[in-house]
Order: structure tokens, then sequence, then C-alpha cells
């Protein structure tokens, strides 16, 4: 199968400080679902911003369908197709749906006037495509649940024609209901052949839905995984840290062994009974 996106050993520094090294992973083309999974301070917020145009990279190269790109803004990232919905999802909530939809990008009439009418019709039918009906496009965005938002935004994206949609912890802040919502319009964008990149920290979302895993921990990578050759159980303890924890469990019990030998209780002698 073809790549769509692969990152070769790419590291990112902020004068001394290491925000990632030696990254290596890839976006298989044709409808493919890679997570990147970590806690936080991993390192995967800067990896998305390399991959959109945000930041460029310290070191190492980056391939797009086969040929190496070097994004020098989001603009350049948007114009190859890779579309990227960021946590605070750069929505306006006092603006209409149509308005957050073609936000710097509105259709036109004549004199340079946006075209509401055409502008409110497209926005409600892709909306309706994933499940969610508008009934006025002229509604507020903050009237919206935090699911459908998500969906808002990723929907934009593929409209105006990423083939790379890089999502940003999309479930963080929504409930059980809500990121089901989103995950559903996920595997939607997967069945269209568009690729996602997926960041997340949590397991139980990225599993059931991803093809590909990357793990990040403090900027390094733990290994790039098909879920094939990987278990959920694996994958957290590899993000729990299970050497770490096992050291940790150790140091905690030396610990508490040492305070107690140091205790007076266990220093006092036992008083000698004298018979008379």
């Amino acid at each position: 199968m073809a790549t769509l996106v692969e990152f070769k050993n790419v590291s990112k520094y902020f004068g001394s400080v290491i925000a990632l090294k030696d990254i290596s992973f890839k976006l298989e083309s044709g409808g493919c679902v890679c997570c990147l999974l970590g806690d936080n301070g991993a390192g995967k917020s800067t990896l998305i911003k390399i991959l959109s145009g945000v930041h460029q990279p310290s070191e190492g190269e980056i391939l797009f369908e086969g040929k190496k790109v070097e994004f020098n803004s989001p603009r350049d990232a948007m114009d190859q197709g890779i579309g990227a919905v960021y946590q605070d999802l750069a929505l306006i909530p006092l603006m209409s749906v149509t308005r957050n939809f073609f936000m710097g990008r509105e259709p036109t009439k004549r004199f340079g006037m946006m075209d509401m009418e055409v502008a409110d019709k497209i926005a409600q039918e892709k909306m309706a495509e994933i499940g969610i009906n508008v009934r006025d496009p002229s509604q507020a965005v903050g009237t919206m649940s935090g699911g459908e938002r998500q969906c808002l935004a990723i929907a934009r994206a593929i409209y105006f024609g990423a083939k790379v949609l890089i999502l940003d912890e999309p479930t963080a802040a929504l409930g059980v209901k809500q990121s089901g919502l989103v995950l559903r319009f996920v595997a939607q964008a997967r069945e269209r052949g568009i690729g996602v990149i997926l960041i997340t920290h949590n397991v139980n979302h990225a599993y059931p839905i991803a093809n590909d895993f990357t793990l990040l921990n403090r900027g390094k990578s733990l290994g790039f995984f098909h879920k094939k050759d990987v278990s959920r159980e694996k994958i957290l303890e590899m993000m729990a840290g299970g050497e770490e924890l096992k050291e940790l469990e150790y140091d905690i019990k030396e610990m508490a062994r040492s305070d107690k030998d140091k205790s007076p209780k266990a220093k006092s002698p036992k008083a000698k009974i004298t018979k008379h």
C-alpha cells in the first residue's frame, strides 16, 4: 500500500529544549487512521504543528505522497491537502454555523458580497451528511454541543479538500455520547479514503478505530505498531511506563522498609522480665 505521509527521523528543538527526537512513522493511503498516543508533554502537539506548517523540523524530513515537502506556513499545508483541527477548533461561538464553515473562504456573488443562500445550503448539506441536522444554519455555533462543533470543524476541513485530516485530542473535553459522535465521523472519513492522524491519550477511543499506532514519551518514539501486532493492554502498559512503574513500586517499598527500620519502636530493646 502507498504511503500518504511519512516522517523520517524528525527532530524539533526550541533552543536547548528537545521537543522531539528522531520521530518516524507512516500514514498509509486509502483510508487509514494512525493514532499518535502519549501523555501530556509527550510531544504530540509539536509533531502535528510540524506537519501542519506551524513549525519547521530542526532535523529529518517529511514525505507527502512520496515527495519531500517543506511547509513554511499553515496555508502551504492546507494547499497541499492537509487539514488540522486543533483543540480550540478555531470556531467563533457568536458567529453562525455558515460563517464558521466558510470563514476566510466565503463564496461570493457580484461586487464581492458573500452569497449567503449558497453558503447556507452547502453548510446545511455537509453537516447533514455526517448526521447532524442543522435546522437553521444562521444559528450561533455557541448553541451547538461540543461534539457537534468538533464535527463542524472536521466537515469544514474535508469540504475544502483535505487528503489528510489531523485531529488534536478531539474527544478530550467530551462526554461518552459526544465522543462517540466524533469517532463515528472519523470512521466515515476513513471510509471516504481520507487519511486521519488522531492525537489522543485515550487508548479506549483510539484502539477500536485505528489501523496503526505511534507511541510518544517525552519527545521520543516508543515505536510504530500495526494494530494486528499489538494489543490494547500492551499499548496501555507502554503509555503508563511499565518499567518505570515497576521501579517506582520498588522504590516505594524500599522507602517504607527504611522508614520502618528507623522508627523508635523498631530500635527500642525489649523489656526484660525479672522474676522475684
